[in-house]
């Protein structure tokens, strides 16, 4: 027997209200296939399908009856390629991802990120889709006090995402990894993986040291491995301490440190060079590899 599901099931998988299921099936037929009169709804896996299409259809731009349209017609799985080519400019893709994760719907979240990144590359997709819906995220959170776990799940599945990317580097350009760390106390880290992966497409290998790297770490790798760039990151000023760099046992050659993040004092770190954003993170790590 085919396991049936409730209207308020549904509701909660696919992140509508039940009132929305009902008006979708009284005006546009999207109902149980086997509902009788005078019993409770209950929807199987094929209404669940074009129920799921009929919601991302519409989290893309699609107009509700256009998209209905198109879901009673729909047979087998979801494909998010056809949903992709509704969005006609970036803004659209951003909008249908801030739409997504607030139904906490991780799947269609993921496939749209992905396609992105196939296509553009992890740099313009960071600078044009992650970075604007994490900003619109983050600030409705700070606005309404609400969607925390909109903003943990964005994260980790981004997170997810790059880790996976980062690990597709097949023959790298450099001999001597580069070293990548968040220092101090610090947790941000997202960052640090979307230059890990916008380096590994760039055939850069990397030692990633993750978050909360103490300057233990940092010096043995350097004392080990001699890195031809170490960059560090900083999201809080209590973090961004000068030591990270300066207190580094000295090697030849030395390595050419590189400071991200708005937790460094630039008037306590002038002699080190700053990257601002992704790209010239890139661009002045593969300088330093005289790539």
């Amino acid at each position: 027997m085919e396991e049936l599901l409730t209207v308020a099931a549904v509701a909660r998988q696919i992140g509508v209200a039940p009132a929305t299921l009902r008006t979708w099936a009284r005006r546009y037929g999207l109902g149980p296939s086997s509902h009788e009169a005078g019993e409770h709804r209950r929807y199987c896996a094929s209404d669940l399908a074009k129920l799921t299409l009929m919601r991302r259809l519409i989290t893309a731009g699609v107009a509700p009856a256009e998209a209905a349209e198109q879901a009673l017609a729909h047979k087998g799985e979801v494909k998010v390629e056809k949903i992709l080519k509704t969005f006609e400019v970036r803004e659209d893709v951003v909008a249908a991802i801030v739409k997504a994760a607030n139904s906490l719907d991780r799947n269609f979240v993921e496939s749209i990120l992905r396609k992105d990144i196939e296509k553009y590359g992890v740099i313009d997709s960071w600078q044009e889709v992650i970075v604007p819906v994490l900003v619109i995220v983050g600030d409705a959170w700070q606005e309404t006090g609400t969607g925390i776990e909109v903003e943990h799940l964005l994260s980790e599945t981004i997170t997810a995402i790059l880790r996976e990317r980062s690990k597709q580097l097949k023959t790298p350009l450099n001999s001597r990894p580069v070293l990548l760390a968040s220092v101090g106390e610090e947790l941000h880290c997202l960052a640090l993986h979307a230059l890990h992966a916008a380096l590994a497409e760039a055939k850069v290998d990397c030692h990633f040291l993750g978050a909360r790297t103490p300057l233990e770490a940092l010096s043995n790798v350097v004392t080990r491995s001699a890195p031809p760039a170490v960059f560090l990151w900083a999201q809080l000023s209590k973090n961004g301490d000068p030591k990270f760099f300066r207190d580094i046992p000295a090697i030849r050659p030395a390595p050419r440190f590189i400071l991200g993040g708005p937790g460094w004092d630039r008037d306590q770190c002038g002699d080190v060079a700053f990257a601002d954003d992704l790209s010239l993170a890139c661009a002045q790590i593969k300088q330093a590899l005289g790539a």
